[in-house]
């Protein structure tokens, strides 16, 4: 057995370390030189920034695993915070110190910034869907759902679609309302540490691909960044695996490649021209990344601090989490008008309303506009995935994308790396 996997992102890398763990050979092929994929370190004026600000939460028990697993300690590598949704001079929601989901009911009850009817109201929402399991008979948009359920007022615009949005990367009136519940479920209501908001105090490739990265070359596997794959072919159930060093032969292969590349990678596998166009069909939502440098250690009033706002949604306080004095970093995901903004224009729009919001700020010294545009798939209603098998033996899909219970999360990813790998433990042990 000797294992390929194309693509050193999340899912790459926790198929490939779960595959070391047990000492199959496994080389892994990225083509960037940074490992981490759509969540990966970018360098900018010897500061290290990511392509996308993202946050864990407690729930996300397999990354934390792998990072343990790795050597990559969670609790020095991320700030750990019990739930606290702050949105700038609007609103401010606090978990209680109970057990789930008294935590969250009394933290929606306690809020401050909405009436006590909508508060109230949000607490009865939440049980309902708590009595339901939080499954639908038919899946819907979050906005219908949201509607349905008298969800539609300042609750709904300060805690529901922010969260809907954070959590999908996708709108809520085009969003899943069936995954919107399943974060609801796992984030919210499966114990009190899930809801936990885990800040990176590190770049997103430190985090976990790095280490990874170590850890299977320690274990005698090989990464090899800088090194893209070009093609592949399939004979009896074996692979040869064409890049510009040469041709490379392969039992299995994991296609951990991002869904827009996957596809395009597939359609030249005959036995996978379906999933290829399962693939193609795949819609996609932006993430846009604002750094803006500060003079001294300008700081904002959390480390995290959200915004009710046309163009801001979440900013980060770099300094506070890095090191990375008079560092903001403001993340603004999904569709929206932003897209048609030249960069630099988009900088300075987030400037003028981080000083509206925030008070006097001075002249950036200098800033970094990352758009990922197609950061994450569209999380829509109904929407059928591609299943980590395929109809090619000894060929698997990871990625956020693939089918499962959650939105394009890198928890997700991870899983989906995880599940790929044990499939091929499983049919070595059979």
């Amino acid at each position: 057995m000797n294992v390929a996997v194309i693509g050193g992102g999340y899912a790459g890398m926790a198929a490939a370390v779960t595959l070391a763990e047990q000492r199959v050979p496994v080389t892994v092929f990225e083509a960037a030189k940074t490992l981490g994929g759509r969540a990966r370190r970018v360098d900018h004026r010897d500061f290290a920034l990511d392509n996308g600000l993202h946050i864990l939460i407690g729930a996300y028990r397999e990354i934390l695993r792998l990072m343990r697993l790795v050597g990559a300690d969670p609790e020095r590598l991320l700030l750990r915070l019990p739930l606290t949704w702050h949105i700038h001079d609007r609103f401010a929601l606090k978990a209680a110190g109970l057990p789930a989901p008294f935590h969250l009911l009394a933290g929606l009850i306690a809020a401050h910034g909405v009436s006590f009817g909508e508060r109230l109201s949000a607490a009865r929402f939440m049980l309902r869907m708590r009595r339901q399991g939080y499954t639908l008979q038919q899946d819907t948009s979050v906005a219908s759902l949201l509607e349905e359920h008298g969800q539609s007022g300042r609750m709904s615009s300060l805690l529901w679609r922010p969260l809907c949005i954070s959590a999908l990367n996708t709108p809520p009136a085009a969003a899943s309302a069936q995954v919107f519940l399943n974060v609801l479920r796992d984030g919210l209501d499966a114990d009190r540490a899930s809801s936990d908001l885990l800040l990176p105090r590190v770049d997103l490739s430190r985090l976990f691909p790095d280490p990874a990265s170590d850890y299977v070359r320690a274990n005698g596997g090989a990464v090899l960044s800088g090194q893209r794959v070009t093609g592949i072919d399939e004979s009896d159930g074996s692979f040869t695996v064409h890049c510009a060093d040469g041709e490379h032969a392969f039992s299995h292969v994991v296609c951990a490649l991002p869904p827009y590349h996957a596809g395009a990678f597939l359609i030249g596998v005959s036995a996978l021209a379906e999933v290829a166009e399962a693939v193609d069909r795949l819609a996609y939502q932006p993430i846009y990344s604002v750094y803006l440098r500060y003079p001294g250690e300008r700081r904002l009033p959390a480390p995290m601090l959200g915004f009710e706002s046309a163009l801001l949604q979440w900013a980060f306080d770099r300094g506070v989490l890095g090191g990375q004095q008079g560092v903001i970093g403001v993340v603004i995901s999904a569709e929206g008008p932003h897209q048609d903004l030249a960069h630099d224009e988009l900088a300075h729009l987030v400037h003028q309303e981080l000083q509206q919001q925030l008070g006097s700020l001075p002249e950036p010294m200098w800033h970094r506009v990352i758009a990922e545009k197609r950061a994450t798939f569209a999380c829509t209603p109904g929407l059928r995935r591609p299943e980590i098998r395929t109809p090619l033996r000894n060929f698997l899909l990871a990625g956020d994308y693939v089918a499962s219970d959650y939105p394009g999360t890198l928890e997700s990813a991870v899983r989906s790396g995880v599940a790929a790998a044990r499939l091929i433990l499983e049919r070595r042990e059979s």
